[in-house]
């Protein structure tokens, strides 16, 4: 997604009443304009799609923090609020990459980097975040670079 995709997601759901998106929308707006001024840029400048990537993304983190939060709280009203934000915000994303293909992508990385032992698993979990940006959860190739080595 473009920030002028972005931009237009907006107008979209204002035209057709969908509060919850709209709210959703306008926050990653409010974010990436943020986002622009802590870079010193102006805030009519647009963020690259990468950028954009690391908000979105960083969104859907702190809507599934703020799940378990509230459900350990015992406030189901708020978590479900947040639920449905989130699925407003993973559609936004590319597809997440399932346990196994993230499993298949650190064994060919560590083959192709020729790491084979534990002591260069930071090296293998830095290459490997950078090629599944966006893609996979950091807690899900943690684990499967633990598993390799265990």
């Amino acid at each position: 997604m473009t920030h002028l995709e972005l931009k237009e997601a907006v107008t979209q759901a204002m035209k057709n009443r969908e509060a919850l998106r709209l709210s959703v929308l306008r926050g990653l707006m409010s974010a990436a304009t943020n986002e622009l001024v802590a870079h010193g840029k102006k805030p009519t400048d647009e963020l690259s799609e990468e950028d954009l990537l690391t908000l979105v993304s960083r969104a859907r983190k702190q809507r599934l923090d703020s799940i378990e939060q509230f459900e350990k709280g015992g406030r189901q009203d708020l978590a479900d609020k947040e639920k449905a934000e989130l699925v407003i915000i993973e559609a936004m994303l590319p597809r997440q990459l399932s346990e196994a293909e993230i499993q298949t992508a650190t064994k060919a990385k560590a083959a192709e980097l020729g790491i084979t032992d534990a002591t260069k698993k930071n090296q293998l979990m830095g290459a490997l975040m950078k090629d599944l940006k966006g893609r996979a959860d950091g807690n899900l190739v943690k684990a499967a670079v633990e598993a390799l080595f265990n």
